[in-house]
């Protein structure tokens, strides 16, 4: 018999948000491919996602709609709790020392390039080069919605590794973002930026624990972001990582802590509204007048292998390689072919996949849906298939959890 630490009620409450998101997640996406082809309905759909409310915030977007609110500022909010998440794990989780952080790092950036490669050599160079990363992120809430449909047969250091994996992979997905599809870049509104900032993390180091100050700063931020030319999704993140918190190692989460208050105050809202709007508001692509033979266009075809096979090599290969040469062992309580399943699921890159595409190439509606259709593809062929794998796998272990103390140990016992 070994014991598994798990981490505190942070990490569970979490893994429980995104499991039942990523499942409403799966709904809003399949209901917005149903609404975007039915007649009659199908217009009304596409006439309110482009509908106007005003007023021009920036000269850059012109009139406000309803898809930029979704997608620059809702999203902001979203990439808020990532970055909480992010400083989270790397102070008082998962990550927080090298020896934890060496499986999960080298994974997701195994995960990242492998798939860009695969795109590259599909789509080719040119205009379809813009694209690149649209295969290299994994949607942590779909993944782990899957998961959970597995019940116990995904034992549960694979889900932390996922989990992991994943938290990773979107810090790589935000740099993308902030270096690779930033056009143009005002330097006095990024000055603003950059002071507005510095006024948060002095009120951090200055011992404030009120919230609202941190959350007045954080929407001036995105504000001057949104203006810079920088995406401002980015606030979200950097205005995080401004966020103090107290740490409580092996404990359950510090009650005067402002990060893990406004994280657990912020995952049900992203977790049940904001990800399934967006889904909702992104996965919709009319498929009159398409043949099957789309599929085998460049575009989709790039982005769909990238994730079905990209993902699954770069992850595996990368967990075979550090287990062979000692670098970091590979998660515990789980075979080979189990850690393969996951490493499919992680296959699934439907939200950040979605949105990286739709700055890849903004205003071509053609290529926009193309990439609403290899998302759609390689990301639900990840799922049917790793589903599949983790289901057939035989049983290592039954994962026999302590009664929630926000604390404690997983007990796995040989059958």
């Amino acid at each position: 018999m070994t014991e598994v630490p798990v981490r505190s009620s942070a990490l569970r409450a979490f893994l429980k948000n995104e499991a039942a998101g990523g499942i409403v997640l799966i709904f809003a996406a399949a209901l917005a491919l149903i609404v975007a082809n039915l007649p009659g309905i199908s217009e009304a759909y596409f006439h309110l996602l482009h509908w106007e409310t005003g007023p021009v915030i920036s000269p850059k977007y012109g009139p406000m709609t309803i898809h930029l609110w979704v997608n620059d500022a809702l999203m902001a909010v979203f990439f808020f709790l990532v970055g909480l998440e992010i400083k989270r794990e790397f102070v008082d989780g998962e990550l927080s020392s090298w020896s934890a952080r060496r499986l999960p790092v080298v994974a997701a950036a195994a995960g990242m390039i492998v798939p860009a490669i695969v795109y590259l050599s599909i789509a080719g160079g040119g205009g379809l080069a813009a694209g690149w990363a649209i295969p290299a992120a994994t949607d942590i809430a779909f993944a782990i919605g899957v998961l959970a449909l597995l019940g116990k047969r995904a034992p549960t250091s694979l889900k932390l590794f996922l989990t992991t994996v994943a938290i990773v992979d979107d810090m790589g997905a935000v740099a993308i973002i902030a270096v690779a599809y930033t056009a143009s870049i005002s330097g006095l509104w990024l000055a603003f930026a950059g002071l507005i900032l510095a006024a948060m993390y002095w009120l951090g180091k200055a011992g404030v624990r009120a919230l609202w100050p941190f959350l007045l700063l954080a929407l001036i931020l995105w504000y001057c972001v949104f203006q810079s030319g920088v995406h401002a999704t980015i606030a979200g993140v950097a205005a995080a990582l401004a966020v103090p918190i107290t740490p409580s190692p092996a404990a359950p989460d510090h009650p005067e802590s402002p990060l893990h208050r406004l994280e657990h105050a912020l995952a049900p809202w992203v977790a049940f509204g904001i990800v399934p709007l967006f889904g909702f508001a992104n996965a919709g692509v009319s498929l009159a007048g398409m043949s099957p033979a789309i599929l085998l266009a460049p575009l989709p075809l790039a982005i769909a292998a990238g994730l079905f096979l990209g993902k699954q090599v770069g992850i595996f290969g990368s967990i075979w390689i550090a287990d062979r040469t000692g670098f970091a062992a590979p998660p515990g309580g789980a075979s080979w072919l189990q850690i393969y399943g996951v490493a499919m699921l992680a296959g699934i890159g439907f939200t950040m996949s979605l949105f990286i595409g739709g700055l890849a190439f903004p205003g071509n509606e053609l290529l926009v849906d193309e990439v609403k259709i290899g998302v759609l593809a390689g990301s639900l062929l990840s799922a049917l298939v790793g589903f599949a794998v983790l289901r057939m796998a035989p049983q290592k272990n039954v994962v026999v959890p302590e009664p929630d103390r926000g604390e404690g140990v997983v007990t796995m016992l040989d059958r």
